[in-house]
């Protein structure tokens, strides 16, 4: 018996979700243009096919820069109670900087660092 409820209830949520959208497309207005069909990106022409994929190495470097930045994040709260952690929470940080440490000096030596 409950799951005739929830049957009926995924009904008529898939019934609501079809009729906003039908209503969305009928009502919004329909004039294609060729300067609405431009990409518009801050005002400017494209200068290149802006569909060309970006190299990897934009991605890892924007990837390396978020784990430092959690770093960061991390060091600060564990600064301002560091006398309350003692040599346990000190030797803890230590090992945490330590492993990004590597991870920095591997994609330094992998040429990650590199921006052009």
């Amino acid at each position: 018996m409950v799951y005739l409820y929830v049957g009926i209830f995924m009904l008529l949520v898939t019934g609501f979700v079809a009729t906003v959208l039908v209503l969305a497309r009928l009502i919004s207005p329909g004039r294609r243009s060729s300067a609405k069909s431009q990409n518009y990106e801050t005002g400017e022409m494209t200068v290149t096919d802006p569909w060309r994929p970006f190299p990897v190495r934009y991605y890892v470097f924007a990837l390396l820069f978020l784990v430092f930045d959690v770093e960061a994040a991390f060091l600060f709260p564990w600064a301002v109670i560091y006398r309350s952690l003692g040599v346990y929470g000190f030797v803890e940080m230590v090992i945490f900087v330590s492993i990004l440490g590597v991870g920095l000096v591997y994609a330094w030596k992998k040429g990650a660092l590199k921006w052009v």
